[in-house]
């Protein structure tokens, strides 16, 4: 059996010891042999390792159409419209092209899992779907990637996506998401999703609530029908901006609801942040939804980063560390505690939303990690620390040599 000890690390439980790592040859971590020596030995020189961080929601097939766009007023409508039309040139290629850019961002960001969303409808066609499947089989040395289609521009509205997204579950797909706020039938959009992930035993990750009105919401939908079918557990909503317009007392019900009914909610600061509060000219409100309310209440809670250089988000670099970053200050986070319940939105919690059963150091985990030079966890989000290393299943894939000054 091959055997590789990673040495002189420090691990988050313990960061002021030296500590080690066994992997197998299979990629998981192993307790340390009594006596089987290692094929291989890598010094991390001190470094903080931590398990490889988890992107909930992205839009690869979207990413980096920021040149083909004309943004005047920079909303969500506006946004929706300009993708709407540049999409109708997309083929494959340029899909498969500006995702791979993306996705190289992203891994080295320390990104070893994602749930990317990609849109079906009869414009786009299958082609996002083409691009993404390819990416997700040729980086699956670097990253796993989970698969959600969803009908960015309505299902009820918009004849014939329903028959292209089971299509696209047939080839593949490992998911179906939801945008019922596009759609003329919002409600039964809701309903008609739940009944195909029962058909099919899917998980579903709905786009909700982007807005800051706190009237009409669909979360009460979205919980009634997850728990008329007990499809507990298995459900994200992203966005729920609407969440951060509630007072207190609202928010608590609203909370208690999505528990019992074992919904996840993934905040987006980045273009949360961007899109919201537009039609006030002063105190503009944050309009990101208050995962630290929520999880204070039990709910499963993800920080990602949803687009990149494009009309819904014209930034960004794929960094989950400044997204936890961003939340901090977007909701007045400071302290170690704060900093380190932060990263467990783009680790930890990020897991569990995603039902990863192998996740962690632990012997039995797989062994996909990253390096810091950092002391502690708490120092990861507060200091914006970049990864130096990262590992999938114990292999290497990439490095980034540490910035040296140049004294006089």
């Amino acid at each position: 059996m091959s055997l590789t000890r990673f040495i002189n690390l420090r691990l988050p439980e313990n960061p002021d010891q030296l500590s080690e790592l066994w992997v197998d040859a299979s990629g998981q971590f192993i307790a340390a042999p009594e006596d089987a020596a290692a094929d291989a030995e890598i010094d991390l020189r001190g470094q903080l390792v931590l398990p490889g961080l988890i992107e909930t929601h992205v839009h690869l097939d979207k990413a980096c159409i920021m040149d083909r766009c004309r943004l005047v007023e920079g909303s969500l409508q506006e946004a929706i419209s300009e993708t709407a039309r540049a999409k109708q040139a997309f083929d494959p290629e340029d899909i498969y092209q500006r995702g791979r850019h993306t996705l190289e961002k992203a891994i080295l960001q320390g990104t070893t899992w994602m749930r990317t969303h990609v849109e079906i409808d009869p414009v786009i066609g299958l082609k996002g779907l083409e691009a993404v499947l390819r990416l997700k089989q040729e980086y699956r040395w670097a990253i796993t990637l989970q698969v959600c289609v969803f009908p960015q521009e309505g299902m009820f509205n918009n004849p014939g996506t329903e028959a292209l997204l089971l299509e696209a579950l047939d080839r593949g797909a490992d998911l179906l998401g939801g945008c019922p706020y596009t759609d003329s039938e919002p409600v039964a959009q809701i309903e008609r999703l739940f009944d195909i992930a029962l058909e099919r035993d899917l998980d579903l990750d709905f786009h909700l609530d982007f807005d800051l009105n706190p009237a009409n919401s669909l979360i009460p939908a979205v919980v009634d029908a997850c728990l008329r079918r007990q499809w507990q557990g298995r459900v994200t909503i992203g966005h729920a901006t609407k969440l951060s317009a509630l007072p207190p007392a609202r928010l608590a019900e609203v909370s208690t609801s999505l528990v019992k009914a074992g919904i996840a909610v993934t905040a987006l600061p980045a273009t949360d942040l961007y899109l919201n509060g537009r039609g006030q000219d002063h105190l503009v409100p944050r309009g990101v939804s208050p995962l630290h309310r929520l999880s204070d209440a039990g709910v499963c809670c993800s920080i990602s980063t949803n687009n990149i250089s494009n009309p819904f988000t014209p930034f960004g670099d794929m960094s989950l560390v400044r997204q936890a970053n961003l939340f901090a200050n977007v909701a007045q986070l400071g302290t170690p505690a704060d900093f380190e319940r932060c990263l467990d939105w783009v680790s930890v919690e990020s897991a569990r939303l995603l039902g990863l059963d192998r996740y962690g150091l632990k012997p039995g985990c797989r062994a996909d990690f990253i390096t810091l030079a950092v002391d502690n966890r708490a120092g990861v989000v507060r200091d914006l620390s970049q990864p130096t290393q990262g590992f999938k299943g114990g292999r290497q894939t990439f490095s980034r040599p540490q910035p040296e000054l140049l004294r006089p």
